[in-house]
C-alpha cells in the first residue's frame, strides 16, 4: 500500500509515522510530505531513511 503523512515533520505526522509502525500497518511505499522549508530532510521509517517531499 502507497500511503503518504503530510506534515511528516511535524509532531502530528510524527506520531502517525509513530503509529503506523507501531501497529504494523502495511506500508509498501511512504510517501513523507511537509512544507518547503523540510523539503530534502531525511526521516526514519521502520530503520529506513526516507526523502521528504
Amino acid at each position: 500500500m502507497r500511503v503518504a503523512v503530510v506534515g511528516a515533520t511535524g509532531a502530528v505526522g510524527r506520531e502517525i509515522l509513530h503509529i503506523l509502525g507501531e501497529r504494523n500497518f502495511p506500508v509498501d511505499e511512504l510517501i513523507p510530505l511537509a512544507s518547503p522549508r523540510s523539503e530534502g530532510v531525511q526521516i526514519a521509517f521502520r530503520d529506513r531513511p526516507h526523502t521528504v517531499h
